[in-house]
């Protein structure tokens, strides 16, 4: 797994597809697809400085409350993807996580999206400001889409 992520584009991990991870027709399962996103936005975050423990220390936790996946083109064993992570902030409690998943080669595979929130872990209610919250924690805010 390798590690992108400048200015210009998006922060990226580049996962290979194992054979454990098909499913019977031979298809990446489509519950890998979510894992990867997943593992990619962990990866975002830790980039960012936000590790999981420093959030939990000071009583915040990511929360996830709906995933979409648009399947476009098929991954076997040993094909290898890109998979992009962008987060998309607007005003409230919740904010968009992008993930567009690429052969090297350019062709679309996947498209996972989520609504994601930050839980205040003492009140078990979701965070008003969730981009303030993480700005303030984050080393390197922009790789959030926080700049």
């Amino acid at each position: 797994m390798t590690e992108t992520a400048t200015p210009a584009t998006p922060f990226t991990l580049r996962f290979a597809v194992r054979s454990y991870e098909l499913d019977t027709n031979h298809h990446l399962a489509s519950t890998v697809y979510l894992q990867y996103a997943e593992h990619s936005r962990f990866a975002c975050g830790q980039a960012a400085g936000l590790s999981p423990e420093r959030l939990l220390a000071d009583g915040f936790g990511p929360i996830n409350l709906e995933t979409t996946v648009r399947h476009y083109a098929e991954l076997r064993a040993d094909d290898e993807v890109d998979v992009t992570c962008a987060f998309v902030w607007g005003p409230g409690k919740t904010h968009r996580v992008e993930h567009v998943l690429t052969k090297p080669d350019g062709t679309l595979v996947a498209e996972v999206t989520s609504v994601s929130g930050l839980l205040d872990m003492r009140t078990r209610r979701m965070v008003s400001d969730p981009a303030r919250e993480l700005r303030s924690r984050a080393t390197d805010p922009a790789l959030l889409g926080l700049a």
